[in-house]
């Protein structure tokens, strides 16, 4: 027994100062079941005079998983979808063959200060579905189950955990908890996902009787659960999985594929502005300079 894997991420600039830890993909990992993506973004303070709204820009093949802490943002899309996503709730975007959307500041705090703090995943859908109708569902966080194990506040965000099952549908058997462990307190995780991961939130604990820092995610060996402890305070983290992919996934910008050439028409597609438009929105982010090779 090897022990889990640690990766610790890096940081990425989404442009106008608005950093993200990146955990996945990375050079140790390229996906945890079907999550091949694994954003940590603040928390940070947004201003008035702050530019992180993020313009209309494409998915391909795909889910995006949106996950508040704290703060909001307002998604609108190509479906004519239009959903203020605040703390609690899951937002679950299917891109399939073809989604274009924007993530925005709500029009109600433009002119407020507000704390953004979440989760973006990304699940790339079985081959069989890559490129099936694009589709957006939001779960309001009143429907999301919550329960008490051991010395821990467990949120089932996605799958079963614990004798209780989230309402979100998945396209295959998906892991997406939302753990809160009391000050001192304890919780035996038990191998509920063939493969799983742990991500720690917002402080230092203890991971099979080891020391695991914050904002490291921790991939734990293939069939395996783990003890966690927190110190003397209370710490959040937050457990992924699900079965392993059924193919390796090709990724350039934002399109996700088991095949190299659907990501080269996805960005012909985009490029020729073929993809759909936001309904109410002009902008648009053009495709990097530096073009995907197959």
């Amino acid at each position: 027994m090897s022990g889990p894997a640690i990766l610790k991420g890096h940081d990425k600039d989404l442009g106008g100062g608005f950093t993200v830890r990146r955990l996945l993909p990375s050079l140790q990992r390229r996906s945890v079941g079907p999550f091949v993506f694994f954003d940590h973004f603040g928390p940070v303070t947004v201003e008035p005079v702050s530019e992180y709204d993020v313009r209309p820009h494409p998915h391909i093949g795909l889910a995006t998983v949106t996950y508040l802490f704290d703060g909001a943002i307002v998604h609108r899309d190509s479906l004519g979808s239009l959903q203020q996503i605040e703390p609690g709730a899951i937002n679950w975007m299917t891109a399939g063959r073809g989604i274009v959307h924007s993530e925005r500041r709500p029009d109600a705090l433009r002119d407020r200060s507000y704390v953004n703090h979440g989760i973006q995943l990304w699940a790339a859908l079985p081959m069989a579905s890559e490129d099936d109708a694009p589709s957006f569902v939001h779960t309001p966080a009143a429907d999301i189950p919550e329960l008490s194990h051991e010395g821990a506040t467990v949120r089932v965000l996605i799958g079963r955990a614990f004798g209780h099952a989230s309402p979100v549908a998945t396209l295959s058997p998906t892991l997406y908890l939302d753990v809160q462990l009391a000050a001192g307190g304890a919780l035996t995780l038990p191998p509920l996902a063939q493969e799983m991961a742990i991500y720690a939130v917002d402080g230092d604990l203890l991971l099979d009787g080891e020391p695991f820092a914050a904002h490291t995610l921790a991939v734990l060996e293939t069939g395996a659960g783990a003890a966690l402890r927190a110190p003397d305070r209370a710490v959040r983290l937050m457990v992924i999985g699900g079965d392993a992919l059924d193919a390796p996934r090709h990724i350039w910008w934002n399109f996700v594929s088991s095949r190299k050439d659907r990501i080269v028409q996805a960005a012909d597609d985009w490029d020729a502005q073929r993809m759909g438009h936001v309904p109410g929105e002009t902008e648009w982010i053009p495709l990097p300079e530096r073009r995907f090779k197959p």
